[in-house]
């Protein structure tokens, strides 16, 4: 049975027109993949030495990490992430814990009209081995704001935030100018009402969870006095 957010992600990739011809930016990987497996590897031999000394059982992680190297570089290196005039496309394909059996694809396609932005992160970790990652943000219509698209080791992540609100600059502008002057004019008290509409529509909602209330004691009175 499909999920929600797999009903949502598949009508968007329906709704765009996924030609690579139409990429406008390529993000790249490359650059930052030597520091992204040192960054990992890193972080792993920690978590294997406390584990070992809590249980013993990072001895089994010390002896696994080539596995883990290795997936990580497939990982990284499969990673394609570009901007289309429509949308942010992430793709990748990642090995499962054993390699052996095959691998999991993923592919990500987020329109750009639900994007609220795009923020730059970095770690202690991370600025030790100079790896930043990037978290899009959704304007939180069709997607709660859990399922943010977060995206480690890219290289330059500040042009590609700065591609990805460019295009939204622009799809704001070309939405302003198709408006009519007379709606333009109107748009400011149209505007200054919705403040009012909330506070009115909270206020109902107030209300009638008092009435509820209300009736519960009426009903539970006559019970009291039995």
């Amino acid at each position: 049975m499909e999920s929600k957010d797999g009903r949502v992600d598949n009508l968007e990739k329906g709704l765009l027109c996924d030609c690579e011809d139409d990429i406008l930016y390529s993000a790249s990987f490359q650059e930052a993949e030597d520091d992204f497996i040192k960054l990992k590897t890193t972080q792993w031999i920690l978590y294997s030495l406390l584990l070992f000394l809590a249980w013993g059982f990072g001895v089994l992680m010390l002896l696994y990490l080539p596995v883990r190297r290795y997936i990580l570089r497939r990982t990284i290196r499969s990673r394609k992430l570009y901007i289309t005039p429509d949308a942010i496309v992430y793709k990748v394909i990642k090995p499962v814990p054993f390699p052996c059996f095959g691998a999991l694809k993923k592919e990500k396609h987020l329109l750009l009209a639900c994007v609220a932005d795009v923020v730059i992160e970095q770690g202690y970790l991370q600025s030790c081995y100079g790896v930043y990652s990037i978290r899009i943000e959704n304007v939180g219509v069709t997607r709660p704001p859990t399922d943010d698209v977060q995206i480690e080791g890219i290289t330059n992540p500040q042009a590609f935030r700065k591609v990805v609100l460019t295009l939204l600059s622009n799809m704001k502008s070309e939405a302003l100018s198709c408006i009519p002057e007379d709606v333009g004019s109107s748009r400011s008290p149209m505007m200054s009402n919705v403040g009012e509409l909330v506070i009115l529509q909270k206020l109902e909602e107030v209300g009638n969870s008092l009435k509820k209330v209300q009736s519960l004691i009426q009903e539970r009175q006559p019970k009291a006095s039995d």
